[in-house]
């Protein structure tokens, strides 16, 4: 059964179908497979239906329309204007300022896409007159974006929480550690990158000038202020902060800096509904998929095969990076969390991993896969955006992607990298 169902999602992808068509065709196989007929399918469509029941999910559609108002209004020009003004001098700061830059937007909006666009396009041709070469360009916007995956908000740990049933708020904070650890070793890159190619400096800002940017860029900030003080004051759950996000980017844009006109309102609300409509009917057959596998006791026999439940912890976890990496390469990563997440969940409770460490490592697994060739989706978007081709933007990815496995190898071996704050603040 297991390679039937495998067979037939690889021969559709294949064959160029949409992710929820091979996931939702698997799904009804295996429920044919299992119970010997389709005469009791309200069972799958209950199963799948409850997977997209969560209240938790509502924060999805909202963070995606929050992050969709911010990108098309100022908070993004200005989040950027006040990054450059402190360390766009130094040496390699254009490129520091850029990975920084996509930290920023990611803690506001939690979206890599919308970090891609937001950030990337109007500071890679700025990076290209400085004297940066495209590949390396491109590859530190793209990487740089994906840690929006792990400073909260999440979209990647929102669907995790839910499948997992881990708190969100932890996961949330437990984010920020490694989030900032990719930024620090991004930072030092960029500053050796620099020197090695003799890139000039841009001038040094005034501290008049900060004053201004500081100014101007306070009212963006008040986004993360807003999601990480709401959360962990007991003011909003993650779902209340979201729609907190998008009250405020609403008074933000419309109101306050008077960027967007209520006639945007409809492409904005239509670029979300197509997003929202995407990622829930994933959840919904991802959830159908992930009931008849488990059902049919697929995780178990798979554990087995591969010797992963004798493992211990940290096989187990090296078990996890490895899979979550590679189909991050192929697949969605919101399928990828959707299907790997059961499948690994028996050896992850054998062994006694904290859920919070294991939703971190395969949220940054997610991250680099969505980066990495050949089919990583933020490659994709990237050519779309900046009209570059192939092989020109996935040339200069190679260091970035050893430097996230780096990454993931310290969290493994000091995991108080990302428990730390979680332990502070929930223990």
């Amino acid at each position: 059964m297991t390679a039937i169902i495998l067979s037939i999602m690889i021969v559709l992808l294949l064959l160029g179908f949409p992710m929820m068509i091979p996931l939702a065709t698997a799904a009804f196989v295996g429920f044919y497979m299992t119970f010997g007929g389709m005469g009791q399918m309200e069972t799958l469509i209950q199963q799948m239906m409850g997977g997209i029941r969560p209240t938790a999910l509502i924060a999805v559609p909202m963070f995606i329309l929050a992050a969709d108002i911010m990108t098309r209004g100022q908070s993004a020009g200005r989040l950027i204007g006040l990054v450059m003004s402190f360390v766009g001098h130094i040496k390699g700061g254009l490129a520091v300022s850029t990975a920084a830059s996509c930290t920023l937007f990611g803690a506001v909006s939690g979206s890599t896409q919308a970090t891609v666009v937001a950030v990337g396009s109007p500071l890679r041709p700025r990076m290209l007159k400085a004297g940066y070469k495209d590949p390396f360009t491109l590859a530190l916007i793209i990487n740089s974006s994906d840690i929006a995956f792990l400073i909260p908000p999440s979209i990647g740990m929102i669907i995790y929480g839910v499948i997992s049933g881990t708190s969100i708020r932890e996961l949330f904070i437990a984010g920020i550690g490694p989030g900032l650890l990719i930024l620090a070793m991004f930072s030092v890159y960029s500053i050796f990158y620099a020197i090695i190619h003799k890139v000039p400096t841009e001038p040094k800002a005034t501290w008049k000038e900060r004053a201004l940017a500081l100014r101007d860029s306070l009212w963006p900030l008040g986004f993360p202020v807003l999601i990480v003080g709401g959360i962990y004051g007991g003011v909003f759950s993650p779902t209340e902060a979201a729609a907190a996000c998008v009250l405020y980017a609403v008074l933000l844009e419309f109101v306050i800096f008077r960027s967007l006109k209520m006639s945007d309102m409809y492409s904005i609300a239509k670029s979300t509904g197509l997003i929202t409509a995407v990622v829930f009917i994933l959840v919904a057959v991802g959830n159908g998929f992930s009931w008849i596998i488990s059902f049919a006791q697929i995780p178990q026999t798979l554990l087995e095969a591969f010797g992963i439940n004798e493992a211990g912890p940290v096989g187990v976890l090296i078990a996890i990076c490895v899979a979550f990496f590679i189909a991050c390469m192929f697949v969605d990563p919101i399928v990828v969390i959707l299907v790997l997440t059961p499948i690994f969940a028996p050896a992850i409770a054998a062994s006694g991993l904290d859920p919070v460490l294991v939703g971190v490592l395969i949220t940054l697994q997610v991250a680099i896969g969505s980066a990495t060739p050949p089919f990583g989706c933020d490659i994709f978007t990237a050519i779309a955006i900046f009209k570059r081709p192939y092989w020109e933007v996935i040339r200069g990815t190679p260091p970035f992607v050893f430097m996230l496995i780096l990454s993931a190898a310290l969290i493994i071996m000091f995991p108080q990298i990302a428990l730390f704050l979680r332990d502070m603040a929930f223990r």
